[in-house]
């Protein structure tokens, strides 16, 4: 191996995640929820099906939101990534056979 050329790891962003999965605002975000859905359950009494569903959706919500995705980190983060996406303006550089460099033709 040359000097100053590294290989580094595919997986090395993973030793910086808790679990190798979450960062810190996936956790918090998944105890809010879950906490709700707690509080929901001790506050609200349900005596159906679409009750107990509407308590739970918190919690079934935030479990979506931070389940990991391929090639992206999580749910939330592939949200955010589309939604950049089609808010941001994009600036797009081309320089093709139309465009003159500030040379003069020779015609």
């Amino acid at each position: 191996m040359k000097k100053n050329e590294y290989l580094i790891p595919a997986n090395s962003k993973k030793s910086m995640l808790i679990l190798g999965f979450f960062t810190q605002m996936d956790l918090l975000i998944f105890s809010i929820g879950v906490g709700l859905t707690v509080i929901l359950m001790l506050v609200v009494r349900v005596g159906d099906v679409k009750g107990v569903l509407a308590v739970l959706t918190p919690a079934f919500v935030v479990t979506f939101m931070v389940m990991p995705v391929p090639h992206h980190h999580n749910v939330r983060t592939f949200i955010s990534n589309i939604y950049n996406y089609f808010m941001t303006r994009k600036t797009y550089y081309w320089k093709g056979w139309c465009i003159q460099d500030g040379e003069k033709s020779k015609n």
